[in-house]
């Protein structure tokens, strides 16, 4: 069984980062997805005032509410084909969380007690119960710590690319390559150069995590919300989020929480991976297998991290499949 202590499960950690940091300089040898998802975004904005400021979403489907959780640094525009699968099974709801997308971007440090907050906030004045959460990137760790605290009121959860596993300390990765990237991007002055006035995940990251490339539309749907480079704060924040080493000191707990949850918890469980994966490779996978009950799997196949813009039939056919085993018949509203 895998000690989810800081510091342990050194196998894991070689994987994590050589899937995060050295496969993407070699992306093209994975090929090219033939069948490139749509660009077209067709959903109109809908908008409501959680803690004085405007949260954008959009919606499509009638029934129980199936909320779709984004990462870092997108947006509900990431889920744009994966909506019409699921909106026959469900009210299927995206969210662009606080200072992401088209919601506000209010003065606040954006830590993770704040996008909890906003989120939970989201919930409440949208009047969401019996709640399917579907979660991707630091999007997975906000529903999970939902999903810890509310399980009256959430029914299932699926994730990939999930925030599972704690990582060693900066010292300890066998990758110092990989350390320094991190060191540069939790440095104040240096990772914020990086981060805001290079805009290094929208322009490097985003595209590192997906096989094919992406069209110029696409991309002019990700870089819009940061346009100014004050709006790539929230981007900036994630990554010192990120607990390493029991550290950010209060961040760390919420994670060892909801994973101490996620081993006992009954609530049906979907993980999605693909390979080589960045966050969940097959060690982790194999982890979760192993240790988090009601739980199905389903590989989708050759995929990095944005895995909605690779492999979004899949992603949406697995859900669906899933939701399936589960989902009472006078629950399923179709459209």
């Amino acid at each position: 069984m895998l000690n989810l202590q800081a510091g342990s499960s050194p196998m894991m950690v070689i994987v994590f980062l050589f899937a995060f940091f050295v496969l993407p300089m070699f992306t093209p040898a994975l090929g090219n997805n033939s069948r490139s998802p749509s660009g077209d975004f067709p959903y109109s904005p809908k908008y409501i005032e959680v803690r004085g400021a405007r949260m954008h979403y959009v919606e499509s489907g009638s029934g129980d509410p199936i909320l779709l959780l984004h990462g870092n640094p997108t947006c509900v525009y990431i889920w744009r084909n994966i909506i019409p699968l699921l909106a026959k099974h469900g009210r299927v709801i995206a969210v662009d969380l606080i200072g992401f997308g088209k919601s506000d971007k209010p003065d606040i440090d954006y830590r993770f007690s704040d996008h909890a907050a906003y989120l939970e906030g989201f919930i409440e004045e949208m009047g969401l119960r019996n709640i399917t959460l579907v979660m991707h990137d630091w999007g997975s760790a906000l529903g999970f710590d939902y999903a810890s605290k509310h399980e009256n009121n959430v029914r299932a959860v699926a994730f990939f690319e999930a925030l599972l596993v704690p990582l060693p300390s900066l010292d300890q990765w066998p990758n110092q390559t990989a350390a320094q990237a991190f060191r540069l991007y939790r440095t104040p002055q240096v990772g914020w150069d990086l981060i805001v006035n290079e805009n290094n995940f929208v322009e490097k990251r985003l595209q590192e995590g997906i096989i094919r490339r992406l069209s110029e539309g696409e991309l002019k749907h990700y870089r819009e919300p940061f346009v100014d480079r004050a709006a790539r704060k929230p981007v900036w924040r994630w990554p010192n989020e990120l607990p390493i080493a029991g550290e950010p000191a209060d961040v760390a707990p919420m994670q060892m929480h909801y994973l101490a949850w996620l081993q006992k918890t009954e609530v049906p469980k979907l993980l999605i991976f693909a390979h080589p994966g960045a966050l969940t490779p097959e060690p982790i996978v194999a982890w979760a297998k192993a240790n988090l009950p009601n739980l199905q799997s389903v590989d989708i196949g050759a995929g990095i991290h944005n895995l909605q813009e690779d492999h979004p039939a899949e992603i949406g056919q697995a859900i669906v499949n899933w939701m399936e085993k589960f989902q009472q018949p006078q629950t399923t509203r179709l459209r």
